[in-house]
């Protein structure tokens, strides 16, 4: 035991020694990596490309060929591109980095917060999520982030303290129910990437999405419910190469006012909206349907 955590400890440090060195380098350089990769995820060897044009194709089924590799192109590139923008967010700033993160209606959040509540902020993988560790520094929230912890203990450290360095606290999925239900001090802000396929245990139910039949994971709606929270949606958008904006929109402000799945149905109403919006900005490569 204490030789299998030797070796994930010294995982972690070369891991975070490797990356923390590569993001020093100029953010030209690391775009022109991004390139590489990209060159080699989509037209060499490829990373889950086969998942990406069915799945684009099925969501879009009016469009012609051309159209859906176009989607699944732009995809990559901006993809690849995230990777590059998430490691230099190892060493820049905080005053450089929060200048491409721009937050929309953030005041109802606030409000929400200043009247004793807590927020439960649900989104999809559109844009640059993982920019949205900046939250907490950006507008002074007190913020969880909760995630599936990796199987390698190394990278979940390692992924863990890139995602904390601004701020934002991380708790795993199973250990949410109760830190919010026991949590004795002020109203904080949570946040949930509710767009994955469910596990296998996981409670869902089936609603539309893309005219395609989805699981969809309903511990949100049942937290939000079980801690009489208000629910608000993030629409992520790409302004630019490398800048972003996130629109404040809301599913509800009492859960326990709702009716059943309501908050689900709106959460995915949204998320189909934003993928409107922006398609090549969604997740693509995740297996979303193959339940």
């Amino acid at each position: 035991m204490k030789v299998k955590r030797a070796l994930e400890d010294f995982g972690y440090k070369s891991a975070y020694g490797f990356a923390y060195a590569l993001s020093l380098a100029p953010m030209s350089l690391l775009y022109g990596i991004a390139t590489l990769a990209f060159i080699w995820a989509y037209y060499m060897p490829g990373y889950r490309k086969a998942v990406a044009v069915q799945n684009v194709a099925r969501s879009f089924p009016d469009m012609r060929y051309g159209e859906v590799i176009g989607i699944v192109r732009k995809f990559y590139r901006c993809f690849t591109a995230y990777l590059a923008e998430i490691l230099k967010s190892i060493s820049a700033p905080a005053a450089v980095l929060e200048k491409r993160m721009v937050f929309e209606n953030a005041e109802l959040i606030s409000a929400h917060l200043n009247a004793g509540t807590n927020v439960i902020i649900c989104l999809g993988h559109c844009g640059n999520w993982e920019m949205l560790s900046l939250m907490p520094y950006k507008l002074g929230l007190d913020m969880y982030a909760v995630y599936k912890p990796l199987r390698s203990q190394a990278m979940d450290k390692l992924m863990t303290k890139l995602r904390s360095r601004f701020g934002m606290k991380l708790i795993p999925d199973k250990q949410v129910t109760r830190h919010i239900l026991t949590r004795g001090s002020a109203p904080a802000a949570y946040l949930f990437l509710a767009d994955q396929c469910p596990s296998i245990g996981d409670d869902k139910i089936s609603l539309d999405l893309l005219g395609q039949p989805t699981y969809v994971i309903s511990g949100m709606e049942r937290l939000a419910l079980r801690s009489g929270s208000a629910v608000v949606f993030l629409h992520v958008t790409q302004l630019s190469k490398g800048y972003y904006k996130a629109r404040c929109l809301p599913i509800c402000a009492q859960a326990q006012c709702t009716g059943k799945g309501e908050i689900t149905k709106k959460y995915i109403s949204l998320l189909k909206n934003n993928i409107l919006a922006e398609p090549y900005g969604w997740l693509w490569t995740h297996k979303r349907w193959k339940r």
